[in-house]
């Protein structure tokens, strides 16, 4: 079991040690971020986040038992006006607890929040095409595939496909009580 607290400055340098190559960095963070990624930018990235009228939540994700951090996620790009946001920068840090369903707790607790305490109508995300973990993890908590941005990054000499996805209110609370 997994729980979400607050990303601060002090959960700085695990993440910086996380991203550790210039494709992990954009697979984690975009093209909002440059390798290394460093401090600065980490100050930046949660600079106006977390407050009750902010419109990005950062999380660091913490292991009930064990109380080690092991993940990260986001919710950001929080519309309040047409009730959506975006789920973002998620990661399964600790390498020893990937493929456990780390991931799909990770996506349970931010829906949770979106749906369950912004009152949301409207999440989607983005995933590379070739991550097919996280799309079947996404899937199976009910998100939808709206479309595949063909070469939208590109990474050296190579470019790489994303699929928008979505999940609606109605389809959440089909799933958590279906």
């Amino acid at each position: 079991m997994i729980k979400l607290e607050s990303f601060m400055a002090s959960d700085f340098q695990q993440l910086i040690n996380w991203i550790d190559t210039p494709e992990f960095l954009l697979q984690w963070g975009g093209p909002a971020f440059e390798f290394p990624l460093n401090v600065a930018q980490l100050e930046k990235y949660i600079e106006n986040a977390n407050s009750d009228n902010s419109d990005k939540l950062v999380y660091k994700v913490v292991d009930i038992e064990t109380e080690d951090v092991i993940g990260h996620i986001s919710l950001g790009k929080i519309d309040r006006k047409n009730k959506s946001a975006r789920v973002g920068k998620v990661l399964v840090g600790n390498k020893n607890v990937r493929g456990k369903g780390i991931g799909e707790q990770m996506i349970k607790e931010i829906l949770t929040i979106a749906f369950d305490e912004l009152y949301l109508h409207r999440i989607s995300l983005g995933v590379y095409d070739f991550n097919t973990p996280a799309i079947s993890c996404y899937e199976k908590l009910g998100f939808a595939k709206e479309g595949l941005l063909r070469d939208a990054a590109k990474i050296g000499e190579e470019y790489w496909s994303s699929w928008e996805m979505s999940i609606l209110e109605s389809e959440w609370l089909e799933k958590i009580k279906g």
